[in-house]
């Protein structure tokens, strides 16, 4: 949520609300997306090769969401509010203290009126987590396909992922809190996406630095999405450009250290 957003906690699902079978998986506290991103340390391990190439194995079916249909500009906007609103109020009060009603209420929208934009809280939650994953991967393949060197693609996707941190602090505390509560389906793909996004960096790291061995390349990723994830508790007093040259000149001395 890029993040990876990919943070994670050890240990039961929230008791709040109907519990699934499902253990969550062994902890990473980096990206979410990352994000703080799903640690990749079970999965995911084979690095990529070429500079276009991700990992993360075979794609999984998308999780159900609303039908595709072309929105006019207001709607696409309407859709949008609704999506920043409920961003805020998840991070805010969790997810399952949330109504839907009350993510419409936010925007304006009275009654069932948010049902013409999603079918259910839970669509919300994962066009907000699987979203912003996908947003993670396309944006470092970007970096991948345009840079000139390994040092200065490396740099790009350092610049990318503080972009992320600092505009979407609401979402790493989602990923943080609220991965356990998406369908299934959706939690998977965002793992998926996540395990691929890391690759990425992995790649790029072991360019810049030819003597880190996969594992060690992907475990400074993770501790780079840690330090760059920190905005919800860090971008507090410092205005948004001197963070933003902070968390980049920490995270660039840092990979390549």
């Amino acid at each position: 949520m890029p993040a990876e957003i990919v943070r994670s906690a050890p240990g039961e699902r929230p008791a709040s609300g109907p519990a699934k079978s499902r253990q969550p998986p062994a902890a990473a506290r980096n990206a979410n997306s990352g994000a703080h991103p799903d640690s990749g340390r079970g999965a995911g391990k084979s690095s990529e090769s070429g500079r276009n190439s991700d990992a993360g194995g075979s794609a999984v079916t998308s999780p159900a969401e609303p039908r595709v249909r072309a929105r006019t500009p207001a709607r696409a906007t309407r859709r949008d509010e609704l999506l920043r609103a409920a961003a805020r109020l998840f991070a805010e009060r969790g997810f399952r203290g949330v109504g839907i009603e009350q993510i419409g209420a936010a925007v304006g929208i009275r009654g069932p009126g948010i049902y013409r934009h999603f079918p259910s809280k839970d669509a919300v939650l994962v066009e907000l987590l699987v979203g912003i994953s996908q947003h993670l991967l396309d944006a470092a393949r970007e970096a991948r396909r345009v840079g000139a060197s390994a040092l200065e693609t490396l740099d790009l996707l350092v610049r990318g992922h503080v972009e992320f941190a600092l505009d979407n602090p609401d979402l790493i505390v989602i990923h943080d809190r609220d991965l356990w509560s998406l369908p299934e389906p959706a939690e998977r793909e965002v793992r998926r996406l996540q395990r691929a996004y890391v690759e990425q960096w992995v790649d790029v790291l072991r360019q810049v630095r030819p003597e880190l061995d996969a594992p060690t390349a992907r475990a400074r990723t993770h501790a780079l999405f840690g330090l760059i994830n920190s905005t919800p508790h860090s971008a507090t007093d410092l205005h948004r450009a001197e963070m933003a040259v902070m968390l980049h000149t920490m995270a660039l001395g840092a990979a390549r250290g």
